[in-house]
Formats: C-alpha cells, sequence, structure tokens
C-alpha cells in the first residue's frame, strides 16, 4: 500500500459572480412574477455572489463537462501534463445527460489524445467525496501511480423559469394560486455553478504544499430516515418515491418532476445531528483528538446552519473553535459536489498552511442522509 498526497489543487467557477439582486436576471421570473421567498431563503442561507454558467439571457454558456474539463486543465503544469493522466475520478449532482456517464463526457472534452480509466459517482454532495475516495484507493493499493478527481455541478440550467411555468400554468388551470412548491422553490436560490480537482499521486511535490490523504470515512442513514432531497421523483405520502419513469410523461412538466426537491423539516431535523454522529464515529475509530485538528472545512448549504453544526459538533465532545473553521461559501455559493474542492483548493493556495498541520474535510449529503469525512496532513 502506498501514501497518497494531493499534489494540486485548481477550481473553474463560470462567468463572473452573480449578486442576490441579479439572479432572477439570469433564472429568469417564474410567472413573470418576482419571487417571495428569494428574498427570506437569501437571508437565511448569508451567500451573496454565486457564479452561473448562463448569459444574462438566461443562456447555457458552458456543459457540466466543459466546467469540469476546464478545472482539470488547472492542474496540468510542468511537472503533470496531460499526457500523464492514469485515471480520471468524477463526482456531479447534475450531469448533461442520462448516459454516456459524465466522466465519459469530460474524457472526450479534454481531448487526452488516449485511453485511460474513467469513473463517475452520481449522487448529491457526497459523490464529489466518493469520486475522491476512488482515486486515492486506486493510488493507495498502487493500481495507479497518479489519479485526478473532481467535483462539479451545473444547476443553473436546472433552475431557470422555463422549467417551472408549466407547473404554475397548470395551477392556474387548477383554480390554485400560481405559486411553485416551496420545496421546488427553495433550491433556486441556494445552488450554482462551478469545479474544482484535485491531483493525486504516490509522492509529494517537492517546493510547495502537498496534503497527505490519511483517510476517508462514508457514513449512511438511509436504512433510518426517509428521502429529504430528490429529482426525477415525487414522494409520496407514506415516504416513498415513485419515479419519473411512472409517471405519465404529461405530468413531467405538469409536476416539475425533473426539478430538485428537498424536505426542508427532515433537512431541520437530522442533518446536523446525524453530521455530528458520524464525525464522532470517525475521531473514534481513529482515536483521533479534536484538539489536534488545525483547520475545519465543512461544507454547508446555508449560513443558516454554521451555528448549529459548531454547536452539534461540541455536544459530541468536538469542540473547534471558530478560528480554526474555513468558509467561503458566502462567496462562491453552494456548487454541491464541487463546494469542498473549490473551498479545500482555496486554503490549499492561501500560502497559510504550515507542515504537519490537519485538515478535516466534512460533507453532509441531504439526499437520505449520507456523510462524508476526511483527514489531510499538510506536508
Amino acid at each position: 500500500m502506498y501514501d497518497v498526497f494531493i499534489t494540486k489543487a485548481s477550481t473553474y467557477l463560470p462567468n463572473e459572480p452573480v449578486s442576490n439582486d441579479d439572479m432572477e436576471t439570469y433564472l429568469g421570473l417564474v410567472n413573470d412574477t418576482p419571487s417571495k421567498a428569494r428574498a427570506l431563503i437569501l437571508r437565511n442561507n448569508k451567500i451573496r455572489t454565486r457564479y452561473y454558467a448562463l448569459d444574462k439571457n438566461g443562456k447555457p454558456t458552458h456543459t457540466n463537462a466543459q466546467i469540469t474539463a476546464k478545472a482539470v486543465e488547472g492542474l496540468f503544469d510542468e511537472n503533470f501534463s496531460k499526457e500523464d493522466m492514469e485515471l480520471l475520478s468524477c463526482g456531479t449532482t447534475s450531469a448533461d445527460q442520462i448516459q454516456p456517464s459524465h466522466a465519459s463526457m469530460v474524457h472526450g472534452e479534454l481531448n487526452l489524445g488516449k485511453s485511460i480509466e474513467i469513473n463517475t459517482s452520481m449522487g448529491l454532495c457526497n459523490s464529489g467525496m466518493n469520486a475522491f475516495n476512488y482515486a486515492f484507493l486506486s493510488v493507495k493499493a498502487g493500481v495507479k501511480q497518479n489519479a485526478v478527481c473532481v467535483g462539479s455541478e451545473r444547476f443553473s440550467s436546472w433552475m431557470t423559469a422555463d422549467k417551472f411555468n408549466h407547473e404554475a400554468e397548470n395551477l392556474k388551470l387548477l383554480e390554485e394560486r400560481p405559486i411553485i412548491a416551496f420545496k421546488r422553490e427553495f433550491l433556486r436560490w441556494m445552488l450554482s455553478d462551478g469545479a474544482g480537482a484535485f491531483l493525486l499521486e504516490n509522492k509529494p511535490r517537492e517546493n510547495s504544499t502537498s496534503l497527505k490523504v490519511e483517510f476517508i470515512d462514508f457514513y449512511s442513514y438511509a436504512h433510518e430516515i426517509e428521502a429529504c432531497m430528490y429529482s426525477g421523483c415525487e414522494k409520496q405520502e407514506d415516504g416513498s418515491l415513485q419515479s419519473w419513469a411512472d409517471y405519465p410523461s404529461d405530468e413531467w412538466l405538469k409536476q416539475s418532476i425533473f426539478a430538485l426537491k428537498q424536505d426542508t423539516k427532515l433537512l431541520d431535523e437530522y442533518i446536523l445531528v446525524k453530521g455530528a454522529e458520524s464525525l464522532r464515529a470517525s475521531f473514534d475509530k481513529h482515536q483521533l483528538d479534536p484538539e489536534k485538528i488545525d483547520h475545519v472545512l465543512a461544507h454547508i448549504s446555508s449560513g443558516y446552519f454554521k451555528e448549529g453544526l459548531k454547536e452539534e459538533f461540541a455536544k459530541k465532545g468536538m469542540d473547534f473553535p471558530w478560528e480554526k473553521w474555513y468558509y467561503n461559501l458566502s462567496e462562491v455559493g453552494n456548487i454541491g459536489a464541487g463546494s469542498i474542492f473549490i473551498a479545500l483548493e482555496e486554503l490549499m493556495n492561501s500560502g497559510t498552511l504550515k507542515k504537519g498541520e490537519k485538515v478535516l474535510l466534512c460533507v453532509p449529503e441531504s439526499g437520505r442522509f449520507a456523510y462524508s469525512c476526511a483527514l489531510l496532513t499538510v506536508c
């Protein structure tokens, strides 16, 4: 078994930052009416700017595969060329198509001129960490000498007004208020676009910052809790999900079946508690001392959870002082599977890390409540 190091990290954020006031310029108005929920959601999530792969007319400027490829290209330099890449592992929630796989499309965008191994991890926020883990284990086992892993999203095209106008029109016909359900609208003001990439190698890079990957752990609570965040289906009264394939095609638009939805009551009840429970399990498993952690990077979907997460960790004996926490949510937004990559890239290239420091990554996924964490050592 080999040691594994993140030797370089790269980020790609499409176009210019979009302010809160300009969001509906890009995403459009549902039913030609400004959202009443937007201001409340933005006040709670504390995101000030984000990035969209859209122009001001709501037209796409990049695919997810193109955003991902741009992040990967940022890893190429005099020490690592595209010809050197042995494995490409990609995680996303928002692939451009159901098939072919996302990694296949990214491989095509990169024009490597050769065949490589690819892996696609699909899901929600943990899909990026799943892609990271596949790359980590491949290098650790000696199957590959290097691997590139990426977390990316292109949520903006899922959130444009035209995706919801059919539902609003249907509500009009039913003589109901033409306002889309909060579980659908909530995520319009939460999610955005971008990608982050890591280069993993079996040796640290000289004269630059490398991060040794100590472990990556995963925990799922689907055996206890029903789905909270979902798409391509509709939740039934018993908590089960009915697939898009089991609906008549004319219902796909009327009910916004393919829209991302969030059960905010379930989110509030479980997301922090289970996050602390899973992290405590990892600390016990690896016999870690919370006081020895120097930097805590926790992906949160909203600033609303920031204080609560710290409190829940503290209840489990992991009381990390505020000066150890690192967040960039308010500046880059919630990029789902890409968020933890983008935060770590920013910290890694900040020039503030010191040799021997411990960096903790924590990623929650509210889909059906799954969590991951990783420990890194600065080299």
